[in-house]
């Protein structure tokens, strides 16, 4: 069978079973899970009102994910993103988000790349630091255009304090990620035949 541009459709049922129409049989999350990881587009339909709930699809599977200990969305971020819910900056969050993980996703070879040369706190952190410092002040100016009475004294020094609050962990996780992998490298070396 030849491979379509469109997107495979995947009906719920009221008994929360799936159907992909495009092999006609029933998936569950974890295959949608694959599929994703595959890059196979889909889109979720209920059966029975034809309503497009691919995002709360999605959604569950994130779900699913994290529930099984795959914790890749970390709490502070996840404190944040609820913040975000009723806030005048709701509507920007989607496609600054939707544009950090392009970015992420790009990079994401380079990235695999320096982690097999360094396996350390080398290029590879560099490089993500500089992108999430990149990502941070698109974001800073995007949210600075829509703050009412940014240019005043007073706003500039709430824009700075936010700005330190959300730097301060960011830095310790850092740390703690390369003090792992440091930590990790030892391992490896005591573990590796001496030569």
């Amino acid at each position: 069978m030849a491979k379509s541009d469109d997107p495979t459709i995947i009906k719920k049922y009221a008994n929360r079973r799936l159907y992909n129409t495009g092999t006609s049989t029933y998936v569950t999350l974890e295959d949608l899970a694959s599929m994703v990881k595959g890059g196979e587009d889909f889109v979720v339909f209920d059966a029975k009102t034809g309503e497009d709930i691919t995002h709360s699809v999605l959604t569950q599977i994130i779900f699913e994910q994290e529930n099984k200990g795959q914790n890749l969305l970390p709490i502070t971020f996840l404190r944040q993103l609820i913040r975000f819910y009723g806030d005048s900056m709701q509507t920007l969050v989607p496609s600054y988000l939707e544009h950090s993980m392009g970015q992420l996703t790009r990079e994401q070879e380079k990235f695999r790349q320096q982690l097999g040369q360094a396996f350390g706190a080398g290029p590879a952190f560099e490089a993500m630091d500089e992108t999430i410092r990149r990502n941070t002040e698109i974001f800073e100016r995007a949210f600075r255009m829509f703050l009412p009475f940014s240019g005043d004294a007073d706003g500039q020094a709430k824009m700075e304090a936010a700005n330190k609050a959300a730097q301060a962990p960011r830095s310790d996780d850092l740390d703690a990620l390369k003090k792992q992998l440091e930590a990790m490298q030892k391992r490896l070396d005591q573990l590796a035949p001496e030569k």
